[in-house]
């Protein structure tokens, strides 16, 4: 059932991304808004439009949450990969778990080192993804040490 929702998610989310699907909507709503006079713009003719964008919006959340949710891990398992045959420091896997404070942290740091501050900013960064306060950082350093680490 869940691989029957994963397929339908991605089928949906690809189908109405498509510049000819937003076209249709947009004629759709337009068709409503020139019936509008004919109706009396009557409280019926507001519903109809009212009801059928909620029902849809509703809907696609869960859909489109459930696409980018598989998208997100995808990537990530994707970086990761890169990180585990790079030079890279091992300790990057699993970041997007920190919370907001550490990674906005994270980011100056990274940035700073990216603008030329050299090894000892690259030892800063490896010190503070080191000291994150995680519960899922620290499953997450107990399965990395497990394998074996190329780091700086």
């Amino acid at each position: 059932m869940h691989h029957l929702f994963a397929r339908f998610a991605s089928k949906i989310s690809e189908w109405a991304g498509k510049p000819v699907i937003f076209i249709l909507a947009l004629i759709a709503v337009v068709i409503w808004a020139a019936l509008g006079p004919f109706f009396d713009y009557s409280e019926t003719w507001q519903l109809v439009i009212n009801t059928g964008t909620t029902i849809i919006t509703f809907l696609m959340v869960f859909v489109l949450q459930n696409a980018q949710t598989r998208d997100t891990r995808a990537i990530q398992a994707k970086l990761n990969e890169i990180i585990l045959t790079s030079h890279a420091e091992n300790r990057f896997i699993g970041i997007e778990n920190l919370d907001e404070e550490e990674l906005k942290s994270l980011d100056q740091l990274v940035a700073k080192a990216a603008k030329g501050r050299g090894a000892t900013e690259s030892c800063r960064i490896s010190e503070a993804v080191k000291a994150a306060p995680s519960k899922k950082a620290a499953t997450r350093k107990r399965r990395v040490s497990a394998k074996p680490a190329r780091q700086r």
